[in-house]
């Protein structure tokens, strides 16, 4: 399959799924990836915020900022290049690039070099190779924050026996679905 016949297969698989299932997986996602050592070790989670049936997010940030995290979430400043901003709420989230709610233009800048930050895509496979939305947004992040720690969340019915890739793609670390943890 080529990235855009897998891009739309995953938009009809997100659109058949019942809401109450996608809300249980995602609690089984955050659970088993709030377990990982890569979590309760770091200080700082790069978030993005859920979208279009994506993993939720939110309560991921709620509970960071419970276990006594910072929380950054990305905002696209124009183009092409997206940067993380502290929150401290959601109240710190308005709508932006795309219709995703991004970080108000008050909050601060994120420049740290060490954190754990969450990859989104659209497909994945057991390989952790991946299919992003198509900006190069967070591939562009990371050629610049190497050292970031980056796994991705990710619902069972978006991973594929193999996915198309290029040699310049940048593979999330660990992918977490409700059902199993991979690496490549």
């Amino acid at each position: 399959m080529t990235k855009k016949e897998i891009r739309a297969e995953v938009k009809q698989r997100r659109a058949q799924a019942e809401p109450e299932a996608l809300h249980t997986d995602s609690a089984h996602i955050l659970d088993r990836f709030t377990s990982l050592a890569a979590y309760r070790e770091t200080s700082l989670l790069l978030a993005y915020v859920d979208a279009k049936r994506e993993v939720e997010t939110r309560p991921l940030m709620l509970k960071a900022w419970k276990d006594g995290k910072k929380v950054a979430a990305p905002r696209v400043d124009g183009g092409g290049i997206m940067h993380y901003y502290y929150i401290e709420s959601l109240h710190d989230l308005e709508p932006g690039s795309f219709g995703i709610l991004e970080p108000t233009s008050n909050c601060p800048l994120c420049e740290t070099g060490k954190g754990l930050m969450l990859m989104p895509g659209v497909a994945f496979d057991e390989h952790c190779h991946r299919v992003g939305y198509g900006g190069g947004y967070y591939d562009r992040y990371l050629e610049s924050h190497p050292e970031l720690v980056h796994i991705a969340l990710a619902f069972e019915f978006q991973i594929f026996p193999e996915v198309p890739f290029e040699g310049h793609d940048i593979l999330p670390q660990m992918i977490v679905t409700e059902d199993r943890i991979l690496t490549p």
